[in-house]
């Protein structure tokens, strides 16, 4: 992930006694001149802030209260949450609680939090205590500063995802949650640098200072820090969850054609978007589109022509906006000269917003095994998912630069010496062929070379999709199964016709075979087993299913025209494509 932001805290981080510390407001103004965008984030009243720090303008934001208030150097504020009821404030002055008031927040001592609770309880209200340090704050429900953060950012159209939140107390918890990085000084709050993914070691605001110097030269976030943010592939055969940490790293897919690889990179892309993540999928044929129904996806492409490049890029330039690039009506050719003006795009767009966040690259094979690969990816910044069923056709800088494999069924030879050799372990070339050879259509493998795969190959059942899975509208149709996977047409238990060993000869042989033969398979079940079984398109072995269960109650006389006509429109053929 690319360094866009950096969301601080006041008192007691870069503060002491009040008063902002000179050194790090120099560091604000450098790492700003780097293009750094610099949020303050305090529980201080904004008005209470300016008189401590004086002009709010070395910053580019402000959110005060605790989450409650959005300033920014224009003058222009956003009040998020709003004032407890007079009746409170005037129940606190009859108890005789001293505090203060803001525009939402009420400040008290701490030591006054138990009074304070028990108005809260006898009024009814939907008020919460938060502690910071010697006082309190009484908010609305739901505002924290991690809230305040996200809709402050929201304003500036930039993502907590490339964001770093440093704190040091007890209201911080919630700001270090929200970024991608989460810092908490090692002066403050114990709690709080349990749930840290970095400590700042020192003893006060300089050490802020050398710590925003430093990371304003970087790229990107520091990666192995970013390990709190993951998303569960599966569950393991003891039950436990098998979960990935995903910032920065390239994770590749791979398995043998049908084995599900672009099932499980989708499984992927829905945990990236649903946690917020920008995410561009290119998608050469077609397999992404159900993604649409998730929260902030387009597909373009597909059954429209594909968007001008400029097109893409103003699309991807929104943080809370994902794409899915469908190249499946394009031809092969012309999918290559589009990738070739258009990775290269994504590459700059990284690096001068840090979007997307990810990119997926489908049928990586035909697309990622040329010698311009370091024009075409950045390496540097990483974040790449591939899919492919030959690994050995990809170019040898990006395979070494792999630093997640998930392997799904893979049966090639060759294929599995390439993973072999990309984690430097040939000795276990038997014990692998088999465990590879054996995957299930819901099971995938973790490979060694990660921290989460524990040096050994982890095997998992896949969690299950939220979206549904598009097959693939050409190359699932003609596609050549291997023995013992064809369809082979019997009429009173004896073979007649040669067997289906496609989808496309499935089709092509239903016509020229008798009724009753066709008849008896359908009263079995026999052709949505088949479907089901083979190709796991269990949409369409539903579709079947109830077509052999019209003909079986007799409201069907022949099932060759239906079944051809329902394979055809699933998989985007007409009838004389097909035949």
């Amino acid at each position: 992930m690319k360094f866009g932001v950096l969301a601080l805290d006041y008192d007691g981080t870069i503060a002491r006694d009040g008063a902002l510390d000179p050194d790090v407001k120099a560091a604000i103004t450098e790492a700003r001149a780097r293009g750094i965008v610099v949020v303050l984030v305090t529980g201080r009243i904004l008005s209470g802030l300016r008189q401590a720090a004086g002009n709010l303008e070395f910053v580019d934001a402000v959110v005060a209260e605790n989450g409650a208030v959005i300033a920014f150097p224009n003058g222009q504020s956003r009040l998020i949450g709003h004032l407890p009821p007079q009746v409170f404030l005037d129940e606190l002055r009859r108890r005789g609680i001293e505090f203060e008031t803001g525009q939402c927040v009420v400040e008290a001592d701490a030591a006054s939090a138990p009074r304070i609770l028990a108005v809260i309880r006898g009024l009814e209200l939907p008020l919460v205590i938060l502690f910071n340090r010697s006082r309190l704050m009484v908010l609305p429900q739901a505002i924290s500063k991690g809230t305040g953060l996200r809709e402050a950012l929201n304003t500036l159209r930039l993502s907590v995802h490339n964001a770093i939140a440093i704190g040091d107390a007890e209201n911080d918890h919630d700001l270090l949650a929200e970024c991608e990085i989460a810092v908490a000084v090692g002066w403050g709050s114990v709690a709080l640098q349990k749930e840290a993914d970095e400590i700042l070691r020192g003893d006060g605001p300089r050490a802020v200072a050398a710590y925003i110097r430093q990371a304003a030269k970087e790229t990107r976030l520091p990666r192995e820090r970013s390990g709190r943010h993951r998303i569960t592939v599966g569950t393991e055969e003891d039950g436990r969850p098998l979960e990935i940490a995903i910032s920065g790293r390239n994770i590749l897919v791979v398995g043998d054609p049908q084995s599900g690889k672009s099932w499980f990179t989708g499984l992927v892309c829905e945990q990236m978007i649903i946690q917020g993540y920008c995410v561009c999928v290119i998608d050469p044929e077609g397999d992404y589109g159900a993604l649409e129904s998730l929260p902030g996806l387009v597909v373009l492409g597909g059954d429209n022509p594909l968007p001008d490049i400029p097109e893409v890029a103003r699309a991807l330039r929104h943080f809370d906006l994902s794409v899915v690039l469908d190249l499946s009506r394009s031809p092969y050719e012309e999918k290559v000269s589009y990738l070739k003006a258009l990775l290269p795009m994504l590459v700059s767009l990284r690096r001068t917003t840090g979007l997307p966040h990810r990119i997926v690259v489908d049928e990586a094979h035909y697309f990622l095994r040329e010698p311009n690969i370091k024009q075409l990816l950045d390496l540097e910044l990483g974040a790449y998912t591939v899919a492919t069923y030959r690994p050995s056709d990809l170019h040898p800088d990006l395979r070494r630069r792999i630093e997640v494999v998930i392997a799904k069924r893979s049966t090639h030879p060759q294929e599995v010496q390439t993973l072999l050799t990309m984690v430097g372990n040939r000795k276990v070339e038997p014990e692998w062929t088999i465990a590879l050879g054996a995957l299930a259509a819901n099971e995938a493998a973790l490979l060694p070379g990660t921290e989460e795969a524990e040096g050994k190959l982890r095997r998992f059942t896949l969690l299950p999709r939220l979206t549904p899975h598009v097959r693939h509208k050409t190359k699932y149709f003609d596609v050549q199964l291997v023995g013992g996977q064809e369809f082979v047409f019997t009429d009173n238990g004896k073979t007649i016709g040669p067997p289906a060993r496609s989808l496309q000869q499935f089709v092509s042989l239903l016509a020229s075979l008798p009724a009753a033969s066709l008849g008896g398979h359908a009263r079995r079940g026999d052709f949505s087993r088949w479907i089901a079984g083979v190709f796991q398109d269990h949409r369409l072995a539903s579709d079947v299913r109830k077509i052999e269960q019209r003909y079986r109650l007799g409201h069907l006389d022949d099932v060759s025209q239906s079944l051809a006509t329902l394979i055809q429109e699933r998989y985007g053929f007409s009838p004389d494509k097909a035949l």
